[in-house]
């Protein structure tokens, strides 16, 4: 079935709440009461406003896309010359040699970042020291890791507030759709012999688009 964009839906509804008020008598017969009809632009509001809202964290996911593809080749530039330098460093213990090949183990965007935190994490300055490293580049590898780890789950949409919005936005959605749907049954019964009245409880989008479908066949 054809999906229909929600600011149609949103539109048609409030079409519907309007074309439905002129039958309000008729529609009344069969269980459609006037207080369901002007339900119709309550639920349309409360959709509108959840869809604006998670139009705006949308936005910020795709943000957070372009912000990473920055960011996100200067972390591992910087993942990849700390581990050189660690290696330099510890050349010549085989126990720090082994802790820094085991933060290399995995591949993958989240494991640099783990892999920044580990790097932020080791406890052996003195040799890094001794090649005239910048321990400072150890708290700059901790600020990273918690930086980037934020950047990429919003990059994801795996924040908590982007999957509250889109939730809450399709929960609005649905519980219009419920009452739309309701209305529109009831109406296509009522006058399914008056095609003047009947055509205001079909989607118009749906229409035209079917239309257009068998026009591209002919």
């Amino acid at each position: 079935m054809l999906s229909i964009p929600v600011d149609v839906a949103l539109q048609e509804a409030e079409n519907l709440h309007h074309w439905s008020l002129d039958d309000a008598e008729q529609l009344q017969v069969v269980g459609i009461t006037e207080e369901m009809i002007a339900e119709l632009p309550v639920r349309a509001g409360a959709c509108r406003e959840a869809q604006s809202i998670w139009n705006k964290d949308y936005r910020s996911q795709q943000e957070a896309q372009k912000e990473w593809a920055i960011q996100s080749p200067q972390a591992y530039d910087l993942r990849n010359d700390l581990l050189q330098s660690l290696r330099f460093a510890y050349r010549r213990n085989e126990a720090l040699l082994s802790r820094v090949s085991a933060i290399t183990d995995g591949s993958g965007h989240a494991d640099m970042i783990q892999d920044l935190n580990d790097i932020a994490v080791l406890e052996n300055p003195a040799p890094l020291t001794a090649i005239g490293f910048d321990l400072t580049q150890l708290d700059l590898a901790a600020t990273r890791a918690d930086e980037l780890a934020d950047l990429l789950a919003e990059a994801n949409g795996d924040k908590a507030d982007y999957n509250e919005s889109k939730l809450i936005r399709d929960k609005a959605y649905t519980y219009l759709k419920e009452l739309v749907d309701e209305i529109r049954e009831a109406g296509k019964y009522v006058f399914r012999k008056n095609k003047n009245r009947l055509k205001g409880y079909s989607s118009q989008y749906r229409r035209k688009h079917r239309q257009s479908d068998v026009e591209n066949i002919n």
